[in-house]
């Protein structure tokens, strides 16, 4: 049948979209995602809510996961969603991040394998970590402790010979006690930031916030990765905010991006993330482009 009666051209928006949606997944095929030498544990952080962190962490965490990478989630959101969208236990008789922060519970007793991906782990939350903020604010060195539980199971996995590859701590859009854990934890901050209205709303304070920190608690935190979220091509304004974040971030921000898309909104009602609720949407791609930018990022640095 000839080219212009069978209904198909080459040359249309949806071709196009096709043809560059087909080359992306033969690349993520082809791509490496090489394992830091050692653990690199993330704080994924913005005080504005709505911007993609959650879903960030898990899907960040997840496509780690199955190319190869022993990845722990930490749920520091008393909302526990990060925990529901691995698969993880999170009812309130479950062992969870407040035992550990508040009754010295040790990690290896919070945490489980999430039923997605074998080298996939979560500590997850229960809504008894609403009160840890209160409870934390009287004791010894507050500031410090899940620091010191993460840092000494660490150790120990490494030790059995099985160590953790990635952390990712997500924690809730807000600056408190439980936040300011997650920082001192962490070596490296992840900042989503969407790409709407108000996306750099904010930035500024948590970025100084984050300084004080640095300064007075953890000397080597530092915001290492920019990840533009919630991207629709089809607006001026989408474009204009990822020029705007690459100009003032040009070396953190990654080339990846991550779309506003149904999938990806879905799979958490699902007891999934978007890697394995539709592997083969745009959504499970995008994301697998941004953990194989991170791996490689990571790998050249320690090189």
């Amino acid at each position: 049948m000839p080219a212009e009666s069978s209904g198909y051209d080459a040359s249309t928006p949806l071709a196009r979209e096709i043809a560059d949606l087909s080359k992306r997944r033969r690349a993520v095929v082809a791509a490496e995602y090489p394992l830091p030498h050692e653990t690199r544990v993330f704080t994924i952080a913005n005080q504005k809510g709505g911007v993609g962190k959650t879903t960030t962490t898990v899907n960040l965490a997840a496509a780690l996961a199955k190319t190869g990478a022993k990845v722990l989630v930490i749920d520091l959101d008393p909302q526990g969603n990060a925990s529901t969208a691995v698969g993880a236990d999170h009812r309130s008789d479950t062992p969870s991040v407040y035992d550990l922060l508040i009754h010295d519970l040790p990690l290896e007793e919070v945490v489980q394998k999430s039923p997605e991906f074998d080298r996939l782990y979560c500590a997850p939350a229960t809504i008894h970590l609403a009160g840890a903020e209160i409870e934390l604010v009287p004791m010894v060195a507050r500031e410090l402790r899940l620091r010191e539980s993460l840092d000494g199971y660490l150790q120990r996995s490494a030790d059995a010979g099985e160590p953790y590859n990635y952390v990712f701590i997500d924690c809730p859009p807000s600056l408190g006690l439980l936040t300011i854990n997650a920082f001192v934890a962490a070596r490296e901050v992840l900042i989503p930031i969407q790409c709407e209205y108000y996306a750099l709303e904010g930035l500024s304070q948590l970025l100084s916030n984050i300084a004080l920190i640095e300064k007075h608690l953890n000397p080597k935190l530092a915001v290492s990765t920019i990840l533009l979220t919630m991207y629709d091509g089809r607006t001026r304004l989408a474009t204009q905010v990822a020029e705007d974040v690459r100009t003032h971030f040009p070396a953190q921000t990654l080339t990846a991006i991550i779309p506003r898309t149904v999938r990806i909104s879905e799979a958490p009602s699902y007891g999934q993330t978007v890697i394995s609720y539709d592997p083969q949407s745009t959504g499970a791609l995008s994301y697998l482009e941004a953990a194989s930018e991170i791996a490689r990022r990571g790998a050249e640095t320690n090189g």
